[in-house]
C-alpha cells in the first residue's frame, strides 16, 4: 500500500521524470504509427484490390510478421543498425530513431492486416456505387477510404496501442537511456527489477489509462459506424 500511495503521488504531484517518460512513449508510438499507417493503409487496399505477382507470398509475410515476438523483431533491426550492420555508420542504434524504426515495422503488419480485412469485409456493392456515382482514379479511393474511415481509424488505434505497450524493441534499439530513449515499458521493466517499484507503479497505472482510453475509443469508434 506504501509504494501505491506514493505512485499516487508521483502521478499527482506531476513529477518531471514521470511525465518526460510518458511523453517521450507517447512522442515514439505516435511517430511509429504515424509512418506505419501511411505505408499500411494503401498497402492494404493494394493487396485487395488489386492481382499482381507476389501477392499471396507479401500476404504470408504480412502474417508471419505479426506473429513474431517484439525481442525478435528488434534483434532483426539491431543486426541492421549495429556498429557491424548495414546502416551502421548512421549511428542510429540507442537513438530516439532506432526506437521509431523498430516500433513501425513492428506494428506495421498488424495495421496493413486490420485494413486489408476492413476492405474484406466492406459491402461488394460499394465499389460499383462509387464508380457509379463518378468516382474514378485517386478520388475513387479517397471515397472509399472515407467510406471505410471507422475500421480504419480502429487499425490504427489497435497499431497505437501496440507500440506503446512493447518493450522488447524499445529496450534493445533504445537501450533505456535516462531522459533520452527511456519509454514507460522500459522503465517498468528497470525499476522491478531493481525493486523500486513506487515509478514502475506510477507508469502503470498511466499505461492502463492509455489501454482504457484506446479501447473505448475504438468501441466508440465501431458504435458510431453502427
Amino acid at each position: 500500500m506504501t509504494a501505491l500511495r506514493e505512485a499516487l503521488g508521483l502521478i499527482i504531484t506531476g513529477d518531471k521524470e514521470l511525465f518526460t517518460i510518458c511523453l517521450t512513449s507517447l512522442k515514439f508510438s505516435t511517430l511509429s504509427i504515424a509512418i506505419a499507417s501511411l505505408a499500411g493503409l494503401p498497402l492494404g487496399f493494394l493487396l485487395k484490390l488489386k492481382e499482381f505477382p507476389g501477392r499471396k507470398l507479401v500476404l504470408v509475410v504480412i502474417n508471419s510478421l505479426m506473429a513474431l515476438p517484439t525481442v525478435v523483431v528488434g534483434l532483426m533491426v539491431y543486426s541492421l543498425i549495429s556498429r557491424s550492420g548495414p546502416l551502421g555508420p548512421y549511428g542510429l542504434l540507442f537513438s530516439p530513431a532506432a526506437v521509431v524504426l523498430g516500433q513501425t515495422i513492428l506494428v506495421l503488419p498488424l495495421v496493413t492486416s486490420l485494413i486489408y480485412g476492413s476492405v474484406s469485409d466492406m459491402d461488394p456493392r460499394l465499389p460499383e456505387t462509387l464508380k457509379t456515382l463518378g468516382a474514378t482514379g485517386h478520388r475513387y479511393y479517397i471515397m472509399l477510404v472515407r467510406e471505410l474511415r471507422g475500421p480504419i481509424l480502429s487499425a490504427v488505434l489497435a497499431g497505437f496501442g501496440r507500440a506503446i505497450g512493447e518493450v522488447g524493441v524499445s529496450m534493445m534499439l533504445g537501450g533505456n537511456i535516462r531522459w533520452f530513449t527511456r519509454t514507460i515499458t522500459t522503465t517498468i521493466s528497470l525499476q522491478t527489477s531493481k525493486g523500486e517499484f513506487e515509478l514502475a507503479l506510477a507508469l502503470g497505472i498511466i499505461l492502463m489509462l492509455i489501454a482504457f482510453t484506446l479501447n473505448f475509443l475504438m468501441h466508440l469508434v465501431v458504435g458510431y459506424e453502427h
